[in-house]
């Protein structure tokens, strides 16, 4: 990477906390499709070998959405467990933003489809962003709660990524999977009269960003306005991902050394101080690198892309879904959560997590 994105480590980006005060997540939820595609069946299609796969990214496995599954579909049922987890209804909801790059279709939003099948009448919308775009969302959602006017926002990241990939490119094929995960998003509460109080929640800081001078490293060239689909651009296997993958991996690095610092640095958090640390599973190599770099422990790290791949905006709520279903959250629990991906893309936030502050 030739030079540091522009403004990231900025005294006054540091200095000036940037806070979405009274909201906090309420619920979470996440759906894997049935269907796996392991390193042996890869093993059929391209030239590479369980073993090649697992030392360059440590992904084992991934979900393979089947007939009929969408973005949509995946997201709804995701929806549906984490607005049991919060104790609310469809009914309850006023803003539902899907995070993705996998749309059912490219009108009109992946969003709409989930607003229909769930009943919703709030505003619905997707957020664009790649692998970052479920902390963008959730940044977004935040700050609209903390606007008023919404009792409750559903925030999801979906991914069919299985439709866009070529099974036969070694760069790409054997790194991307399908899922959803979603969280509720509530206004903070601060406890009846006479109740014991709870523990505060919500999101303390965050940073978003984008490098657009690397938007040629990681992409799909066709089937937009730029290039619209044509015949010729199929023959010539434009409308699968693109990637450049060391300079990703160089760049995603430090983007997320540095987006976290900024992010902690707001908050007024140390590195130590990190209960959960829930990174975008884009890479295992990748995680492996920033870890030390940040100071945070691999034990207090959340890791699954051996079983699912690259999930893209799916992969942080499935992963922080997955985390409290099994107890590694704690009322009180710093969480840090960072994304980074085409654009090039990068998003961090830190909240404090609450069972019982919403």
């Amino acid at each position: 990477m030739t030079a540091a994105p522009a403004g990231l480590l900025a005294d006054d980006a540091i200095a000036a906390p940037v806070r979405a005060p009274g909201a906090t997540i309420a619920g979470t939820g996440h759906y894997l499709p049935p269907g796996r595609m392991t390193n042996a069946d890869l093993e059929q299609t391209m030239d590479t070998s369980d073993t090649w796969i697992r030392e360059r990214t440590g992904i084992r496995e991934r979900r393979i959405a089947g007939p009929g599954e969408t973005t949509a579909s995946m997201a709804v049922e995701a929806a549906h467990l984490a607005l049991a987890d919060a104790g609310r209804t469809p009914a309850d909801i006023d803003l539902c933003l899907v995070a993705t790059c996998t749309p059912d279709q490219l009108l009109p939003s992946a969003a709409a489809f989930v607003a229909e099948r769930l009943g919703l009448r709030g505003g619905a919308l997707d957020v664009g962003a790649a692998c970052a775009g479920f902390v963008y969302a959730l940044v977004s959602a935040s700050a609209m709660i903390g606007m008023g006017g919404i009792r409750a926002a559903l925030v999801i990241g979906s991914e069919t990524l299985s439709r866009i990939v070529d099974f036969s490119d070694r760069s790409t094929g054997m790194l991307f999977g399908d899922g959803a995960g979603a969280v509720v998003v509530c206004p903070t509460r601060d406890g009846a009269p006479g109740e014991r109080p709870p523990v505060p929640g919500g999101l303390l800081a965050w940073d978003l960003g984008c490098d657009g001078t690397a938007t040629g490293i990681l992409g799909i060239p066709a089937g937009g306005s730029r290039l619209p689909t044509s015949a010729e651009t199929v023959a010539a296997g434009l409308h699968t991902i693109r990637m450049d993958g060391p300079e990703v991996y160089r760049r995603a690095v430090r983007a997320v050394v540095e987006s976290v610092n900024v992010t902690l640095a707001r908050g007024g958090v140390t590195p130590d101080q990190v209960d959960v640390f829930i990174p975008h599973q884009a890479n295992a190599r990748i995680i492996d690198a920033v870890l030390p770099r940040l100071g945070i422990a691999e034990g207090r790290t959340i890791s699954n892309i051996g079983e699912y791949g690259n999930t893209s905006a799916a992969s942080i709520p499935i992963a922080l879904s997955e985390a409290q279903r099994s107890g590694r959250l704690h009322d009180g629990d710093l969480v840090l959560m960072t994304g980074f991906g085409a654009g090039m893309t990068w998003a961090s936030a830190l909240l404090r997590w609450s069972s019982t502050g919403a």
